[in-house]
């Protein structure tokens, strides 16, 4: 099919007319108008010429400046008003001295000057409508055009075969492939991984650097292989460590589920039977811990998790490994609120300082709240070295294992395995 296009010259619009206002009326009247506030009603005029300059420019900031103005002019003259006595005989207060020079500076100098900046604009000429009878231009209309088939889409690619789903991942760490992101905190990141035999993980890596050489991984990997000795009973089992480049991680087993402070956090405390049977599995969980040589020294409800299976404790171990390498960054091991007073006193730190923070972690699953809280790191170090928690609303079962727990001297603690007795008679 041929298409015929007819060149069509382009339409524009006629150039508009100005309407010319004699020029000997329009220059003496701006200045007059500029003038007034100066030389007539002594100020009085500035508030009606601003405003007479926001109407005519549309203006708003002009509007809101002739307000200003009105606002000088009544308060000048309320002050001189009521304390100027009128006797030419006697000083004026310094309020009335103050008011003049205000209505001098603002409304007559400040009020003059500004009319003379808006005078241009003001009185600028006007753009004229068209002459009498004489009609409004209008575009020539566009001529017809023969309407044209739309083309036929193009044919679709052919299908092919996605084959299975695949996991979306963000890429891969050694020979484990990372999913998702599961969470952040003090010591590194946690994903959700996918190991070579398909299995799913929990990979760790550190926030900490290794800076020491081979011997600061030697000594790192050392403490992990101590962890992995741990039983899986009540504990995510640790699978695997290692360190790529200066990056320390940690592979663990992935465990299902929300952590204890989630729990309690987006739902309500635990009831009494709940907070029994975590008492006894996380009482467990460190008896395997401390069997093995190995001192949690981060025991807190973000590292108990609540699987299908029962609770898990996890992160055991970290803070030991941590502190055997030479890192690029230092400060407190642990998290304040559940660390135990020998942690702050710089005392030995043993299996006791975990029955501490065990009991922390515990009332905050009966209470939702802190045992030792505070708005500032040094209230809640003052309480955890010397005051005790208020455990009236803890249930009755728990109030004497807690307090036990809960002794400023780790020696007076009890152990795991006796905590475990004292749980479950």
């Amino acid at each position: 099919m041929i298409r015929i296009i007819r060149a069509v010259p382009p339409a524009t619009p006629p150039p508009p007319r100005i309407i010319d206002r004699p020029s000997v009326f329009r220059l003496p009247l701006s200045i007059v108008w500029s003038l007034s506030s100066l030389f007539c009603c002594g100020g009085f005029a500035t508030p009606f010429i601003i405003g007479h300059a926001a109407v005519r420019l549309r203006s708003r900031n002009l509007g809101y400046a002739a307000a200003g103005y009105g606002a000088t002019l009544i308060c000048c003259v309320a002050v001189i008003g009521h304390l100027d006595d009128q006797n030419p005989a006697t000083p004026d207060p310094p309020a009335v001295t103050a008011a003049a020079a205000i209505w001098i500076i603002v409304l007559m100098l400040g009020g003059t000057i500004h009319a003379l900046l808006l005078r241009s604009s003001v009185f600028q000429p006007a753009w004229a409508t068209p002459y009498a009878g004489q009609a409004a231009w209008q575009p020539p209309p566009a001529p017809a055009t023969v309407p044209q088939p739309a083309p036929s889409p193009p044919p679709p690619p052919p299908a092919r075969n996605p084959g299975p789903p695949q996991p979306s991942n963000l890429g891969s760490f050694g020979q484990y492939v990372l999913i998702r992101k599961l969470g952040e905190g003090g010591q590194g990141v946690v994903y959700l991984g996918q190991g070579p035999d398909g299995r799913s993980v929990a990979v760790k890596m550190l926030r900490d650097v290794v800076a020491g050489g081979d011997g600061a991984q030697r000594r790192f990997l050392q403490e992990v292989s101590n962890a992995r000795r741990v039983p899986g009973y009540s504990t995510a089992r640790i699978l695997d460590a290692g360190v790529l480049g200066n990056q320390a991680y940690i592979v663990s087993e992935y465990v299902p589920g929300p952590s204890l402070e989630r729990l309690v956090t987006d739902g309500r405390p635990l009831d009494e039977d709940a907070l029994t049977r975590l008492a006894i599995a996380t009482a467990a969980a460190l008896k395997g811990i401390h069997a093995a040589g190995v001192v949690h020294r981060d025991f807190k409800p973000a590292n108990i998790l609540i699987g299908a299976d029962g609770p898990r404790v996890i992160d055991f171990g970290i803070a030991r490994a941590l502190d055997h390498m030479t890192l690029t960054t230092g400060g407190l091991r642990g998290t304040p609120p559940y660390m135990s007073p020998e942690q702050f006193l710089d005392a030995p730190v043993g299996p006791a300082s975990d029955i501490f923070s065990w009991a922390s972690s515990i009332f905050f699953g009966a209470t939702g709240r802190l045992a030792f809280d505070g708005s500032m790191l040094p209230q809640i170090v003052n309480k955890i070295v010397s005051s005790q928690p208020d455990l009236m609303a803890v249930p009755a079962s728990l109030r004497a294992p807690l307090a036990a727990c809960f002794e400023k001297d780790p020696a007076k603690r009890p152990t795991a395995a006796d905590l475990m007795l004292l749980l479950t008679h």
